[in-house]
């Protein structure tokens, strides 16, 4: 019954959703009761995500022996990371320019309530970019693990340990073997909490719906087609490109990992995915270190759609406020948001933060303006995992690939299977 429920579990996941979807949106007022569903159910993910991208980002570092290996791994993954996310960034400038979904808004400045967008803008001070570098040092070891949940913290002290472990060598084999039990453990508890993925997702559709509701969204639909219509650019032309050098289809890689999209659809985090694509990426033929090294990583630093997100949304407000940014200025918001989208997390709500860092530091658009994307940016937040959670996979393979530790006939078998 269990292993059943459980092969089928994206058909829950997607039937929790329109069930949330229809609570939400026949019966508001209940709908928005169920919020501590989908809360809950992202709580318990987190509470787990430190440990594993702990032991996995360890055992990575430990298993690839060699720590020149460990540095150019996570050396060509940085600078794909950069590369990829740089041209997100640059792509959603690109469609506001085009297709101008702010113009028309004409929206005065001073009729913004800062209170909306106090909580965001108060959390978006842990990660301006002066001090950025002090936020990612925990205040101890254990904190990086219990303490903020900043994934960045946890790759750090990660980062430091596998090197001691890799360093300490013969020594080192029985706490090894402890972390890759361990390991183990956390991923049979990931499992375990997948089982409520109906639940979350029902709950966190129905409140969604029955917070914001459907038709109330219209004046802010040219915003969010756009921002659909470029995710979903950006993941044909780009990462197909990439996939198509690599030597794989973009089409049969998302087919192969339909089970997760469908969960981080419904829960709007691609953390609730990040345990079970790591499985299916090993399963793809990319070997274990590279996958250990690659996708915690790139849960920091590769979130494709948050970038595509933050100058979209920006060049909106611009436009919404009747503001002319110069070509210089544009470069800008690139450049800072190169480093303020480093360390969101694929948790709902991460995007918004970061949009708050960004507009922080460039003058002329108030960051209360914010308050125009409220209602629209939990429905946008889906369209952001998936391109990050897909954009991650993307990059696992293509860094086996350069590493040469892809099995292409493995690859191949998989994928043809779909």
């Amino acid at each position: 019954m269990i292993k059943s429920y459980r092969r089928k579990l994206y058909l829950w996941v997607l039937l929790g959703t329109v069930v949330g979807a229809a609570i939400g949106f026949f019966v508001p007022e209940h709908g928005v009761k169920l919020k501590p569903l989908g809360d809950g159910f992202i709580a318990l993910l987190k509470m787990v995500i430190a440990p594993i991208i702990f032991t996995t980002l360890v055992l990575g570092i430990s298993g690839a022996g060699d720590l020149k290996k460990v540095g150019r791994v996570g050396g060509k993954a940085l600078v794909y990371f950069e590369i990829i996310s740089t041209i997100a960034l640059a792509i959603g400038v690109v469609v506001a320019k085009i297709l101008k979904p702010g113009v028309g808004f004409n929206v005065d400045p001073s009729s913004f309530d800062s209170a909306l967008t106090s909580e965001y803008t108060k959390r978006a001070s842990e990660v301006h970019f002066v001090d950025f570098v002090l936020h990612t040092i925990p205040k101890s070891f254990f904190d990086a693990l219990t303490g903020s949940g900043d994934l960045l913290q946890v790759i750090l002290v990660a980062l430091l340990f596998g090197y001691g472990l890799n360093h300490a060598g013969e020594r080192s084999r029985g706490v090894h073997h402890l972390l890759e039990a361990a390991s183990h453990i956390f991923f049979s508890i990931v499992g375990l909490i997948l089982l409520a993925a109906p639940l979350g997702a029902a709950g966190a559709m129905a409140f969604t719906v029955g917070k914001y509701g459907l038709t109330s969204l219209g004046s802010l639909g040219s915003l969010m087609v756009s921002f659909y219509i470029t995710c979903a650019l950006f993941i044909v032309l780009v990462l197909g490109l990439v996939s198509r050098v690599a030597g794989f289809s973009i089409f049969r890689f998302i087919r192969y990992i339909r089970a997760e999209l469908v969960l981080v659809l419904g829960t709007s985090s691609s953390e609730s995915a990040l345990a079970p694509l790591m499985e299916k990426l090993e399963r793809l033929g990319c070997s274990k270190s590279v996958v250990g090294l690659v996708v915690p990583s790139g849960y920091s630093f590769n979130l494709d759609g948050t970038s595509i997100y933050l100058t979209l949304a920006i060049l909106f407000l611009a436009q919404a406020l009747g503001l002319h940014l110069t070509t210089a200025q544009e470069f800008t918001i690139i450049g800072v948001a190169m480093l303020t989208s480093k360390g969101a997390s694929g948790v709902t709500g991460s995007g918004f933060v970061t949009l708050a860092a960004t507009l922080s530091v460039i003058p002329g658009i108030p960051v209360e303006s914010m308050a125009l994307l409220l209602g629209i940016d939990r429905f946008m937040s889906e369209a952001r995992a998936l391109t990050n959670i897909i954009g991650n996979g993307v990059a696992t393979i293509v860094v086996s690939h350069w590493e040469g530790e892809l099995d292409r006939n493995v690859l191949n078998s998989e994928l043809a299977r779909t």
